[in-house]
């Protein structure tokens, strides 16, 4: 296993007051998620906005300091390293984040902005520094000609592959993919999709692949976990997930996916959620799902399921 994370929960505190501040609450926004990714594999991470899936991210690459809990990369205990402690394992986990406007500094030639993870490595420099750069620009599909340009004179789809670009520079062992394709058009994002899916057959990557689309999460996963209110609900194999779901929010989530074939659209039985998603700073008893689950029953309120491959008192039968 090359990343192993043990009942990781991370609290942000809420506090009042203007001169001498108090803590009156906590949002609980990842509250004892454990997971494992095998080196080589692609573990997609599914949820609604504001479940909690790009804290987990951030924790795991050590941008937040955790609460509790345990991160574990190649066997070695990384959580809550001191920037110095944590710098060698810089190398080895980097980030593709979803907004390709706001990750790139706009007043910053793109040329500048990939070579930043070898300048601060001191992995090259000069006539050499630019070579790998231009050569990395032209691996992702920009023109290296382009190195003196500015963000600003690329195209949102151009700016992610400068994204990719920076986060492969290092030849990391694994790329967290923070909803990559979330803010691309649809043709961009197929073209995205596929650069990741040659750079890992490439160069053995690891990806936590992070999004709320389903049926874009399918297409790039072998095992794919679904996270709600800051747990994980369901984690299976792709295929079983998509094709015959057990956890109720799952099969709402597939339920609400676009289908290309208006026959099979029409096939389908859409499932309509009812009331908004709790909040995090008071989350519901037992199961957190109950309030809104279609199956719930008066045990889904009082005692919250074990997640074995899924985390449900009345699971959905598995399709035939």
């Amino acid at each position: 296993m090359l990343l192993e994370v043990d009942q990781l929960v991370k609290h942000f505190p809420i506090t009042s007051g203007a001169v001498i501040k108090h803590t009156i609450g906590q949002v609980r926004a990842v509250d004892g998620v454990s997971l494992r990714v095998a080196a080589g594999e692609t573990l997609g991470l599914v949820g609604e906005t504001g479940c909690g899936k790009s804290t987990l991210a951030r924790c795991i690459a050590g941008l937040y300091p955790t609460t509790s809990g345990k991160v574990a990369f190649d066997g070695a205990d990384i959580t809550n390293l001191s920037r110095k402690r944590m710098r060698p394992y810089r190398r080895d986990i980097q980030v593709i984040f979803q907004d390709p406007y706001g990750s790139l500094n706009p007043r910053r030639r793109i040329g500048s902005i990939i070579a930043d993870p070898l300048v601060v490595h001191g992995v090259s420099g000069g006539v050499a520094l630019r070579r790998t750069v231009q050569e990395l620009m032209e691996r992702v599909g920009l023109n290296p000609e382009h190195y003196n340009r500015f963000p600003a004179e690329f195209s949102g789809g151009q700016r992610q592959r400068i994204g990719v670009a920076r986060a492969l520079a290092l030849r990391p062992r694994l790329i967290i993919c923070d909803e990559p394709v979330s803010a691309l058009d649809v043709s961009i994002q197929a073209q995205i999709l596929n650069l990741l899916k040659d750079l890992q057959d490439e160069f053995g990557l690891t990806y936590l692949f992070i999004a709320h689309d389903l049926s874009v999460v399918r297409h790039v996963s072998d095992r794919i976990a679904v996270m709600y209110l800051g747990k994980i609900v369901e984690m299976d194999t792709a295929a079983a997930v998509h094709d015959s779901p057990r956890h109720p929010y799952t099969n709402a989530l597939l339920s609400a996916t676009p289908v290309a074939d208006p026959d099979e659209a029409e096939r389908r039985s859409r499932v309509i959620l009812t009331g908004d998603v709790p909040s995090p700073i008071d989350p519901p008893s037992g199961c957190r799902f109950h309030p809104r689950c279609p199956q719930a029953q008066a045990l889904c309120a009082q005692e919250e399921p074990a997640l074995g491959t899924y985390a449900c008192h009345f699971p959905l039968r598995r399709a035939s």
